[in-house]
């Protein structure tokens, strides 16, 4: 079988978690078509060598490490020559990259470039034969296609959290590869990253996300989804869109067909209806627990778990809960 691609997803230097799941659904895409090595390309400034070895543990056989001062924040035009030069030299069957705000920028251009098929936000990737079949959601999320795929090279994105990361550790090789033309001589130039301040995780990294919607009535009250989010303490806040343009949240925070797509462990959605638009960004993730005071809120239709009731009552009981719970298990 032919080798596979990951690209390697960075922000500020470091390999993101996304990166690490784009990596993993390789590994298991080569393992369950009986062979074939995945090679990892990462990309940034001087020094992101050093973050090769960490790809290794997540099953990469090779990283191919292409640094330049011009790759210290995203660069979309050299990037994307840059791997379809890459995909193109190798010969690989498949290309698999990240459904983030970056993944989804970049898998396109590298698509153009090759003229090469491309499936983004992926929930699951095989290798049938000769074709290569995943699933997707359509329809704003309401049912889940499956696509086979039987061009070379398939352009495949991943929907962030959608993968499990999973340890397979390999002695990895690592290579050096050359920007293609002057990575500097680029029309499109990103002049700044702005990154939170850290208290809360990103939306794409967290294990549980605790979102709000306009149940909560006004932007004060959003403290109690933050501190729901703070007492799991490994959970990010997001929002509807609807909250968003009202101003209650940064649009950063929107989850939805128009915002962030995501897939975490856990789903809290406090004070949310369930509008298509925001269950397009959200339905995919493996546990969901609703609290609304509408019995017949459609959100409870895509819920593992329903709590019927006052917002201002039940999230700090539960609060409360998660507190004790983690006290009792420290």
């Amino acid at each position: 079988m032919p080798n596979l691609l990951a690209f390697a997803e960075t922000r500020a230097g470091a390999i993101r978690k996304a990166g690490f799941e784009a990596v993993t659904a390789a590994r298991a895409c080569a393992d369950a078509s009986g062979g074939g090595e995945v090679h990892a390309l990462l990309v940034g400034a001087p020094g992101i060598a050093a973050k090769a070895d960490s790809l290794g543990e997540h099953g990469a056989n090779v990283v191919i490490v292409t640094e330049h001062p011009a790759f210290e924040r995203y660069n979309p035009e050299a990037t994307a020559a840059l791997v379809a030069d890459r995909i193109r030299s190798g010969g690989y069957r498949v290309a698999v990259f990240s459904s983030t705000a970056q993944g989804r920028d970049l898998a396109p251009r590298v698509a153009a470039i090759l003229d090469a098929a491309i499936v983004t936000d992926v929930i699951a990737m095989a290798i049938e034969q000769n074709d290569i079949v995943v699933t997707h959601p359509v329809d704003t999320g309401k049912l889940i296609a499956t696509w086979a795929i039987g061009g070379s090279p398939a352009i495949i994105a991943m929907r962030p959290g959608a993968v499990l990361l999973a340890p397979s550790a390999r002695a990895v090789r690592v290579e050096r590869a050359e920007p293609v033309g002057d990575p500097a001589a680029v029309r499109v130039v990103t002049t700044e990253l702005r990154m939170g301040d850290g208290a809360t995780m990103d939306l794409g990294d967290a294990p549980v996300i605790v979102s709000g919607g306009r149940g909560l009535k006004s932007a004060e009250n959003f403290r109690l989804v933050e501190e729901l989010a703070a007492a799991f303490g490994n959970a990010a806040v997001g929002a509807t869109r609807a909250v968003t343009d009202d101003g209650w949240r940064p649009h950063s925070d929107q989850i939805g067909q128009t915002g962030r797509l995501v897939s975490p462990d856990l789903y809290v959605a406090v004070g949310i209806s369930g509008a298509i638009q925001h269950l397009a960004g959200m339905r995919t993730s493996k546990t969901i627990v609703a609290i609304n005071k509408d019995r017949e809120a459609p959100i409870f239709k895509v819920a593992d778990y329903g709590i019927v009731g006052d917002v201002f009552d039940v999230v700090p009981a539960l609060t409360a809960a998660v507190r004790a719970a983690r006290a009792a298990s420290a």
